[in-house]
């Protein structure tokens, strides 16, 4: 699963800047929009819209509630951070080869990103965090990565990166230091945030309880499709990384599976048991929820990154 040509990268960033006013043109900051979460550009200033289908080597999103353009701007009071934000990834669930699922992040870094701030839309494992809480992650659970499905297999994008890269650190403490503090300055509710295990799957189904048992098991307590592709690809590139996903969902694990032996059993003795009631999960689910917390998610990363830049280290 890697690429047969070499990737455009000179030639996406040209055209790139072809698009933007010089102040635009050396982002500090990148951030990537989860599902119905692009209403964070709402937060740009000066945002010029750059869609994908203008830029060499970029494929086009196909899930509902992602758009497909990179949107530049300007975040922060006084003169703003320079920022690039995708509206919009790529999954491998979709067909895309992984070089393309990560392309942007690397022509991110190229374009002079220090710092990504990932988002996502995910299932909660953890009944202890409920949906709309937004989870500060710590550290993730990859089947697809230890199974053959590894985003860094095969040739490397440069010889300056580690062949094994350690990821032990791959969540910048300091970054997520931020987001607490942000939400102390924001005056949100101490349970608006929480941190967490993120555990990555392949999609497009949904988990079946038992599945959902065993990456809870695992340590896990929030599942979803995206997103630790981007974070290999980033700390490759040397970024700093952090992830914030927003709970829409409780992942259906019930305490007990359903008898359909017992429930024959006693409408043969004349005693009919009361059925459970079924539970789904439903994109449009996942949709309405992050259409609900966008604003708090919005004004959250907003305030990271105006705090970024009176962090040295993240310089």
């Amino acid at each position: 699963m890697h690429a047969a040509t070499p990737l455009p990268f000179s030639e996406t960033v040209a055209a790139i800047k072809s698009f933007l006013p010089e102040k635009l043109q050396t982002p500090r900051v990148g951030i990537v929009c989860g599902s119905g979460l692009s209403g964070l550009v709402e937060s740009f200033r000066e945002v010029v819209i750059v869609p994908y289908d203008k830029l060499p080597g970029f494929a086009k999103s196909t899930v509902p509630g992602h758009k497909s353009s990179l949107a530049f701007g300007l975040l922060g009071a006084g003169e703003g951070v320079p920022a690039v934000a995708m509206l919009g990834r790529f999954h491998p669930y979709e067909g895309h080869p992984f070089p393309t699922v990560v392309y942007p992040i690397r022509v991110m870094a190229r374009l002079g990103v220090k710092s990504m701030i990932i988002t996502n839309a995910a299932g909660s494992l953890n009944p202890n965090i409920p949906v709309g809480t937004i989870v500060v992650i710590q550290d993730h659970l990859a089947l697809p990565n230890l199974t053959g499905m590894n985003p860094l297999l095969g040739p490397q994008t440069s010889p300056d990166h580690p062949r094994f890269l350690p990821l032990s650190d791959a969540y910048s403490p300091t970054l997520r230091r931020l987001a607490f503090l942000s939400a102390h300055n924001l005056k949100l509710e101490r349970s608006a945030l929480a941190e967490g295990v993120y555990a990555w799957v392949s999609g497009p189904t949904y988990e079946t309880p038992a599945e959902g048992k065993l990456l809870r098991g695992g340590g896990a307590d929030v599942v979803g499709m995206s997103t630790v592709p981007e974070v290999l690809a980033a700390r490759e590139e040397g970024l700093n990384v952090m992830v914030m996903s927003l709970v829409t969902n409780f992942v259906v694990i019930p305490d007990k599976y359903r008898s359909i032996r017992e429930e024959v059993e006693a409408e043969l003795a004349g005693k009919p048991l009361e059925l459970p009631v079924a539970q789904v999960v439903s994109h449009d689910e996942v949709l309405e929820v992050g259409r609900e917390k966008a604003e708090v998610l919005k004004k959250l990363v907003e305030s990271i990154v105006e705090l970024i830049p009176t962090i040295p280290e993240l310089q």
